[in-house]
Formats: structure tokens, C-alpha cells, sequence
């Protein structure tokens, strides 16, 4: 039996944040944006907070255990650790992201095109932060100072750097929360039908913990591979209650 997809085709990656500190006397990640994925944090412990700018302004939401913040696309985001900070994180369209639907906030200069924004990415892991900090922090002191399009210039410059990964973002969108969309579509079409029959290849999944050894933009990551579940098959007495059940089902 094949695992099913995880909720919606959304991805769930857990997230300790660095504790490196930065230019400005703070630790955390790499401030970054998403051009068409919605990001939740859950935060499972520790204290931090979520710096934003938006066409709104500036903002600083406080992260403490429990919270759930989320942010749509657009949002420029840096994740702050004040101690300890770990998030569980939902990511609209899994696999977007980690196609390039994520940018840094690099200076001005190495978003000209696409081979000098790689060559930056492609830096350390604490450079790359300190370089996404150093362009996060001039973009939001312009935008403070009362330069409007400051804000725009950045927005501009991601959307031509991922202009190239649209066609591959599309599939990767159509194969996977399109394809949940449409699959719900298709159980409701059936059951105002009168059709339950869908209801029959019911499954549970289960993925472990999986270790937080990836470098990622703001932290250690420990992304939960819905490829890797595996099917949670019942014992046998349980198994021989649910064929003994079976016909009941179907009436």
C-alpha cells in the first residue's frame, strides 16, 4: 500500500533557528521572500520573534510556544531568535519552495541576474545570512526613510531572477496541491451522486521525526518527506475485524 499525500500537498518542515548573530546584534536566519507560497510558523519552544515588510511597513510579530503566525507572499520575512526558537513549519505548495520560489534579500548587486544571484547563494551558509541581513536591513531602512519604491525594486528583481522557473513551478503546483484541489472536487461530485466508494481506500500514514542536519535559509531543517511515510498496517486481530466488517461497507 502506498502512503497518502500529506494534508492538502502542504509542506511540514521542522525548524531550529540559528543562533548566529548578525550585524545588527541579533541572531537568527535569512531574511527572504516567497512569490507564491504562504508560510505558517507553529512554534513548538523557545522565544523569538518574525520581522516583516510589506507594502504596509515594517512589522515584528513576538514568537512564544503555541503562537501560529502566517504570512502570504510578498511578506519579506526574518526569523529572530531570542533562545532556543523552534518552529514547525507549513508551507503552502510543497516543493515550490524548494524549486525557487524562495529569495534572499541580497543587496541590490547580486540581484542583476541569475548567474550572480546563484554565485551568492551558492556562499557559506552564515555568509549567505549576512548578506541576506545586510540587504534586508538597507531595504527596510529605505522604505522607513520614506523611499516607496524600494519595496517595488526588490518585488521586481525576484520576479525576473525566477521568471526562468515558471514552467517547472507549474507542474510541480499541477502534480501536487492542484491535483489535492481537484481530488476534492471529484469526492464531493461523488458523494452528491450518492457514491461513497472512495471512503473504501481509507489509509493512515506515519513519519518519524526526521534528523535537522540541512543548512537551510533561516535555520537546521528537518523537512517531513511525505514519500518516506509508511503505511500504518493494523495487527492482524485488527485486520481480520475490518474484512470481517467489509461487506458492511458497502452497503
Amino acid at each position: 500500500m502506498s502512503s497518502p499525500d500529506l494534508p492538502g500537498a502542504v509542506g511540514i518542515t521542522a525548524l531550529r533557528v540559528y543562533d548566529w548573530d548578525a550585524a545588527d546584534g541579533l541572531c537568527g536566519g535569512s531574511p527572504h521572500v516567497h512569490l507564491c507560497c504562504t508560510e505558517c510558523y507553529i512554534v513548538a519552544g523557545g522565544s523569538g520573534r518574525l520581522q516583516t515588510l510589506t507594502a504596509s511597513g515594517a512589522a515584528e510579530q513576538p514568537l512564544h510556544p503555541g503562537d501560529v503566525v502566517w504570512f502570504t507572499p510578498g511578506t519579506v520575512h526574518r526569523a529572530v531568535n531570542d533562545g532556543d526558537l523552534q518552529v514547525i513549519v507549513l508551507m503552502q505548495n510543497s516543493g515550490l519552495p524548494e524549486a525557487g520560489d524562495a529569495v534572499l534579500t541580497f543587496p541590490p548587486a547580486h540581484l542583476v541576474d541569475r548567474e550572480t544571484y546563484e554565485r551568492a547563494v551558492a556562499a557559506p551558509a552564515r555568509v549567505r545570512r549576512d548578506l541576506a541581513v545586510e540587504g534586508f536591513l538597507e531595504l527596510r531602512g529605505r522604505t522607513e526613510a520614506g523611499d516607496t519604491g524600494a519595496l517595488e525594486r526588490f518585488y521586481a528583481a525576484a520576479a525576473a531572477l525566477t521568471h526562468p522557473q515558471l514552467a517547472a513551478w507549474r507542474e510541480r503546483w499541477r502534480h501536487g496541491a492542484a491535483a489535492a484541489a481537484a481530488r476534492t472536487g471529484r469526492e464531493i461530485d461523488a458523494l452528491t451522486a450518492g457514491d461513497h466508494s472512495h471512503l473504501r481506500a481509507a489509509a493512515v500514514a506515519r513519519v518519524e521525526p526526521p534528523p535537522q542536519t540541512t543548512l537551510g535559509m533561516c535555520g537546521y531543517l528537518a523537512p517531513y518527506q511525505a514519500a518516506s511515510a509508511a503505511p500504518v498496517v493494523p495487527p492482524p486481530a485488527q485486520q481480520h475485524d475490518q474484512r470481517r466488517q467489509q461487506p458492511e461497507q458497502h452497503h
